[in-house]
C-alpha cells in the first residue's frame, strides 16, 4: 500500500514545486536552470556525433522523431512509424545525429532558407530578421531517446553542441531560429539565450498537429559573449561558454569537405524514392506548386522518376531560375591594375557562383566594369585564377561578377557542382582534379 502511494505523492510535490519556481523572478529562475547545465567536456567514447547519410541512419532519426512527436501530442502515429516532411527532402537540409552503440539515440535537423522557405514562417514574420546580416537556419525535429531523456545532457548538449560547431564552420548560418512549445521556451532562453521573435504564443501550429508554438532566435555571431558572460565562471560540466567554444570533442565527426561548399546534401534519386514515394506519401500530398518546385530544385535526369509528376497544364515555370546557383564560402583576392600601374588589391568572399559568375562580399569598395585578376581559394589545396569584373554592387557589400574565360580548376569544380546533387557526387567528380 505505502509503495502504491509512493508516484501520487512524488507527482504532487513534483507539481508544487514547480508552481513555486514559477513564482520566481525571471531572471533568478533563468539562472537557476543554468546551474542545472550537465555539460560532460569528455562523453562517453560509446558516443558518435555525425551526419545522418546512409538509409539505415535517416530511417533511425526518422522514426526516433515519430516517436517523440506521438508521445508529446505534436503528431498522428502514421503508417511509416516515421515522421518525414518535405523539408527533409531538400538538399539544404542536414539531419544531424548521435549514436551510441551504433545506435540513433538523438537527432535534429537544420533547415537552410529555399524555394519553400521555413516551416515557422507560416505563423511568425521573419521580415526583420532576414534585414540583417547572415544567413538564417530553422532548427527542427529534434528527439532524444527517451533512454537519455532523463540523463541530464549526456545526449542533448553534444548534439547541441556539433549543430553549433556546424551551423558556424560549415553550413554558413549565423542566425538560428526556432519553434517550440511554450512549455519549453524557457530552456532555450535560460541556457542557450534565444530571444522570441514575437511575446504572443502561436495557440494552433499546424506543423505540430495543432499544439501551440513559441517562436525564437538566435545570433551565432554575438552569441560566444553571451555565453561567456553567464558560465565562464562555473565549473567545467557547467561552462556551456568553454563547452561551445573551447571543447574539441573527439566524438564529433564534422564532414571532410575539398572544397569550401556549404551545404551536404545526401539524398540520391533511390533514397528519395524510399522515403518520399515508398514508405511515406509526402511527395503524392504536395501541392502542384511544390511539385514543381521539386523539380526546379533537382532538375538533374536521374532525378526526373521518382519526383512527383506535375500534370502538364499546371507546370509553372517562374520558380526556376536561367542558371543554378550554388552556395560557397571561398576566400579570394581581386587585383586591379590601374594605367599608371598601381595595383589594388581587395579581400572577398564569394557565397554564391554559377557556371558564367559569382556574387561575392566585400568590406570596401569595388571598383565596377574594370577588370581584374581574381585567385579564388575554391578548397584547402584548389585555388583558381580567372579575369573578372564587378559588373554591380547591391546592398551591404555584395557584388556580382561576370567572367572571362575560367581556367580549368573552375570549369571542372563547376561542372562537377552542375552534374551532381549530393556530397559524393562533387567528391567522386572531383577526384581527377589533382591531375591537372
Amino acid at each position: 500500500m505505502i509503495r502504491k502511494l509512493v508516484f501520487p505523492v512524488r507527482k504532487i510535490l513534483h507539481g508544487t514545486l514547480r508552481k513555486l519556481f514559477n513564482f520566481l523572478p525571471r531572471k533568478r529562475r533563468f539562472a537557476v536552470y543554468r546551474n542545472f547545465v550537465d555539460c560532460n567536456p569528455t562523453p562517453n567514447e560509446r558516443l558518435v556525433l555525425k551526419i545522418a547519410d546512409t538509409r539505415e541512419e535517416l530511417e533511425a532519426c526518422f522514426a526516433l522523431l515519430h516517436e517523440a512527436y506521438v508521445d508529446s501530442g505534436f503528431m498522428n502515429p502514421d503508417p511509416s512509424g516515421m515522421r518525414v516532411t518535405i523539408y527533409h527532402a531538400l538538399p539544404t537540409t542536414t539531419t544531424l545525429c548521435a549514436k551510441y552503440d551504433d545506435q540513433v539515440v538523438g537527432t535534429l535537423s537544420l533547415i537552410r532558407e529555399s524555394v519553400l522557405g521555413f516551416p515557422l514562417q507560416r505563423i511568425f514574420d521573419l521580415t526583420a530578421l532576414r534585414e540583417k546580416k547572415g544567413n538564417i537556419a530553422e532548427v527542427s525535429a529534434l528527439a532524444v531517446h527517451k533512454r537519455f531523456r532523463r540523463t541530464g545532457g549526456s545526449i542533448l548538449f553534444p548534439l547541441m553542441k556539433f549543430m553549433y560547431e556546424y551551423c558556424t564552420t560549415f553550413f554558413d548560418t549565423r542566425h538560428l531560429v526556432i519553434a517550440v512549445n511554450p512549455r519549453h521556451i524557457e530552456m532555450y532562453e535560460s541556457l542557450l539565450f534565444f530571444r522570441r521573435l514575437t511575446q504572443n504564443v502561436v495557440e494552433n501550429y499546424d506543423f505540430v498537429n495543432g499544439a501551440p508554438a513559441v517562436g525564437a532566435t538566435l545570433d551565432l555571431r554575438s552569441a560566444p559573449e553571451i555565453f561567456k558572460k553567464h558560465y565562464d565562471n562555473k565549473p567545467p560540466k557547467r561552462n556551456l561558454y568553454a563547452f561551445f567554444t573551447q571543447v574539441r570533442l573527439p566524438n564529433i565527426r564534422l564532414p571532410q569537405r575539398r572544397f569550401y561548399t556549404t551545404n551536404d546534401p545526401v539524398l540520391t534519386p533511390e533514397l528519395l524514392d524510399h522515403f518520399f514515394n515508398v514508405r511515406t506519401n509526402v511527395f503524392a500530398q504536395l501541392s502542384d506548386r511544390k511539385k514543381c518546385l521539386m523539380h526546379t530544385i533537382y532538375d538533374l535526369p536521374a532525378y526526373k522518376d521518382v519526383l512527383p509528376v506535375v500534370p502538364e497544364g499546371n507546370k509553372d515555370e517562374t520558380g526556376r531560375r536561367r542558371h543554378r546557383r550554388f552556395s560557397v564560402r571561398c576566400p579570394a583576392r581581386f587585383l586591379v591594375v590601374a594605367p599608371d600601374g598601381a595595383e589594388n588589391r581587395v579581400d572577398l568572399e564569394i557565397i554564391q557562383l554559377s557556371r558564367y559568375g559569382f556574387q561575392a562580399h566585400a568590406l570596401v569598395l569595388v571598383p565596377v566594369n574594370v577588370w581584374g585578376e581574381i585567385t579564388i581559394q575554391l578548397g584547402p589545396a584548389e585555388v583558381s585564377r580567372i579575369q573578372v569584373a564587378a559588373s554591380r554592387e547591391s546592398e551591404g557589400g555584395i557584388y556580382g561578377f561576370r567572367l572571362g574565360e575560367p581556367d580549368l580548376i573552375w570549369r571542372k569544380f563547376v561542372n562537377a557542382l552542375y552534374s551532381g546533387s549530393t556530397h559524393a557526387d562533387l567528391e567522386n567528380a572531383t577526384r581527377f582534379m589533382t591531375d591537372r
